[in-house]
């Protein structure tokens, strides 16, 4: 520093000044607020070693006329420098936007042109453009365009857990890698399916007069029934549903100890055959109507009759793991056989009957029809099954489109890929429809600027011919975690089976965004909007789920709500679903314009999965469970007076529902306030919003005994519908009504409504009701 000091003063021309040192020192006597300021020159060192600064040296003045020239020198020097860094700064603006002699711009901009020197320059953001809905429904019609369907229906289905079941999950899975999602697993389940035994089934007709003869029977059956032979006279009992016996009942037609001759349609066969054991039937006979299935008249159907989904021999709980299955088998198993015929056997038993012939309503286009076998004769009929159960590995095969806000929330859409025969309708169409969603939404999002806020996963399931087996014991695995985190599931099955009509099946919840998407999609043949062809009153048309449609568990089981659509023809519907002659041929030569259906039933499911995970909002209709709690409500308000004989009241049942509809106002208010750029505000609204379904599951029931525990679309006395039932047996059939039951009926619904009310209104200082 000395050198420094010294070159600096040379250059201004005098000898070393002195440098200032400020030493302040407090005075230890007199005046405390006195400073001394001293100022060296040279540091003195006093006999202590230490600085001396006692003394104060003054430097000579110096010559004032040269400082001056120096400070002018020194000035102007500044100046130069000054003048030669702006001069330098402008050329290179300059050339930065020039371009070369050959007219091109490589040479130009460095932050453009790659740098080959030291210096690095950074690119701007690039900025991505904005997808409102509109761009993304154009995008997904536009990708799905390019697909020809008819060059891609090769697609077979097989039995569940067979080798070539496992070969096209393997085929799905490597497709589904392929489409670069951004995950591919999947899931092994080890469960008890029931297949056809080494001895074939069989139906004896005997009789007093004749001789016994036996009935051809092919190769479809029905499984889960009762490995069991059964004997007893016919009786006929249209399809088998529960106001088809209360008709029997009615004309004094006993069902107890007699084989049930039913037709297929309307119902499930496990409904069918649960009706028929409930009035203690010994068996049960199911036959295609000409009326309802254009089939030839050896055709058989299979089905399966558990009253229930998912593995009978698991019930409530996953078939991860068969070495660790307790010893438990479903409820809804049947305990009597069940074997599906034709339709010619079918007119080969009714000749043999002797009894009242049915009315029209009961007559389809057999040749004739009998009410029952009479005791004059002594006709009877014996039913053999001999089918086995067996154990199988299944897969279900799953990939993942990640959402880029909230991963952890998705939509999934699934189809089923089993089938019991060809399945062309019945798995092919959906297993087809699934692969082509998630090809297109995955080039949305590599390659179109499509980032949803949410995760969209899609699943191919087996075993859905045994009653959804595959779906069941994936939502039995992840339980504890699904309900907060799949809010929908599109159901893909069966989805063309015809053309001129469009029918769905979906939880209230999600009424909203399928009219909106019915507004958005055109029917392929006749250019209206499908919202147009299914008119403004569609809601009022929706169809119940059945039992073996892959959505039901999601909705009754796991509180998920779900949704399930199908373009078809008329009510009796598609012929072969569920025989052997379900073929790509036999779907084409049925279903006019195929390929246009193809393409938008699976515009359909890709808007509602777009819309449900692009916007801020769920989509999710809470609001719509007010009109259901309506109706409810307006078909118990007859029953006020039976119910006051009973000292009871249906006042905690009406201030219930109040709670609901105000905890749904609520809500919708919290909603309208809400900024919906914060996300942590808007995840903690969704999040209320999604599990209004799952609230609906009554807690008061064993998910293992009762595992359908939804109030609304359930199975079980815990259902709204089975109160109603039972309480009109107070006015039909007193002797039946058990008022013990009721109660508890009445006491655990009522509590259920009350539980999403409150569950709904948040947390619980926000609940506002009284006890």
């Amino acid at each position: 520093m000395d050198h420094a000091r010294s070159a600096i003063s040379n250059l201004f021309g005098s000898g070393p000044l002195s440098y200032t040192r400020f030493s302040l020192a407090r005075q230890m006597d007199g005046d405390s607020s006195h400073v001394e300021m001293k100022l060296a020159e040279e540091e003195e060192v006093g006999e202590n070693g230490m600085t001396d600064n006692v003394h104060t040296h003054v430097a000579k003045p110096r010559n004032s006329g040269r400082n001056l020239w120096c400070k002018v020198a020194a000035g102007g020097l500044l100046f130069l420098i000054g003048f030669l860094i702006g001069y330098l700064s402008y050329r290179g603006r300059m050339q930065a936007t020039s371009t070369c002699s050959d007219g091109s711009n490589a040479c130009g901009n460095p932050a453009i042109a790659p740098s080959t020197g030291d210096d690095e320059y950074m690119e701007e953001p690039e900025i991505e453009p904005v997808l409102y809905w509109n761009d993304l429904r154009m995008m997904l019609s536009d990708k799905l365009r390019d697909v020809n369907f008819n060059n891609i229906r090769k697609l077979s289905s097989y039995e569940a857990g067979s080798e070539t079941d496992e070969s096209l999950a393997n085929n799905i899975h490597g497709q589904l890698t392929d489409f670069k999602l951004d995950k591919v697993w999947n899931d092994e389940h080890y469960v008890t399916l029931q297949v056809q035994g080494r001895s074939p089934n069989k139906v004896t007709i005997e009789s007093s007069t004749e001789t016994a003869t036996t009935l051809e029977i092919t190769d479809g059956y029905v499984a889960y029934s009762a490995r069991a032979t059964a004997t007893g006279k016919l009786v006929y009992a249209n399809y088998g549903r529960a106001e088809d016996f209360q008709e029997l009942n009615k004309m004094d037609i006993p069902v107890n100890g007699s084989v049930v001759l039913v037709r297929a349609g309307k119902i499930s066969f496990a409904e069918k055959v649960a009706n028929a054991e409930g009035l203690n039937a010994v068996g049960v006979l199911i036959y295609p109507d000409p009326a309802d299935y254009k089939l030839q008249n050896n055709e058989v159907l299979f089905g399966h009759a558990h009253l229930g989904t998912g593995d009978p021999f698991t019930p409530g709980f996953p078939s991860f793991n068969h070495t660790q299955f307790p010893p438990a088998k479903s409820s809804g198993l049947p305990g009597i056989p069940v074997q599906t015929i034709s339709s010619a056997a079918a007119a080969n038993l009714f000749s043999k009957m002797t009894g009242e012939v049915p009315s029209k309503e009961w007559s389809g286009n057999l040749p004739v029809y009998k009410m029952r076998s009479q005791n004059t004769d002594g006709t009877k009929v014996t039913l053999e099954v001999n089918n086995q159960m067996v154990e199988r590995k299944i897969h279900n095969i799953f990939g993942v489109i990640q959402g880029f806000d909230e991963p952890d929330q998705y939509v999934v859409i699934g189809a089923q890929r089993d089938s019991w025969g060809p399945g062309a309708a019945k798995a092919g169409v959906g297993t087809i429809m699934l692969l082509e969603l998630a090809r297109a939404i995955s080039s949305m999002v590599k390659t179109g600027g499509y980032k949803p806020r949410r995760s969209i996963v899609f699943a191919s399931w087996s075993a859905g011919e045994f009653g959804a087996v595959g779906v069941t014991e994936w939502l039995e695995g992840y339980s504890a975690t699904l309900h907060t985190k799949a809010f929908a599931y599109i159901n893909l099955d069966a989805a063309v089976v015809g053309s001129n009509n469009f029918r769905i099946s979906a939880s209230p919840m999600l009424y909203k965004v399928m009219e909106q998407t019915l507004m958005g999609v055109k029917h392929p043949v006749n250019g209206r909007s499908l919202y147009d062809n299914v008119g403004s009153d569609w809601a009022k048309k929706v169809v119940p789920f059945r039992m073996d449609n892959a959505a039901f568990p999601f909705l009754a089981y796991a509180g998920i709500p779900a949704v399930s659509f199908s373009f078809y023809d008329d009510e009796e519907g598609y012929p072969f679903l569920g025989t052997k002659q379900d073929s790509w041929r036999n779907l084409a030569l049925s279903v006019t314009h195929l390929e246009e259906l193809f393409r938008t039933a699976t515009e359909v499911a890709g808007q509602m999965a777009i819309k449900m995970t692009h916007d801020h909002q769920f989509y999710l209709d809470y609001e719509q469970y007010n009109q259901e709690l309506l109706k409810f409500i307006m078909k118990i308000s007859p029953y006020k007076q039976e119910i006051k004989e009973m000292n009871l009241t249906l006042q905690w049942l009406y201030s219930a529902r109040g709670d609901f509809s105000r905890a749904t106002d609520a809500l919708t208010k919290d909603f309208k306030n809400t900024d919906l750029n914060n996300r942590l505000l808007c995840h903690m609204i969704n999040d209320r919003i999604m599990k209004v379904e799952y609230h609906f599951l009554s807690p008061y029931v064993s998910p293992k005994d009762t595992p359908l525990r939804h109030i609304f679309f359930g199975s079980g006395s815990h259902t709204l519908s089975a109160l109603l039932d039972h309480l009109s047996l107070r006015k039909t059939n007193p002797s039946a009504f058990n008022p013990d039951l009721f109660k508890n009926q009445l006491a655990l619904a009522t509590w259920t409504i009350q539980g999403a009310a409150n569950a709904l209104s948040g947390d619980i200082w926000n609940i506002d009701n009284e006890f």
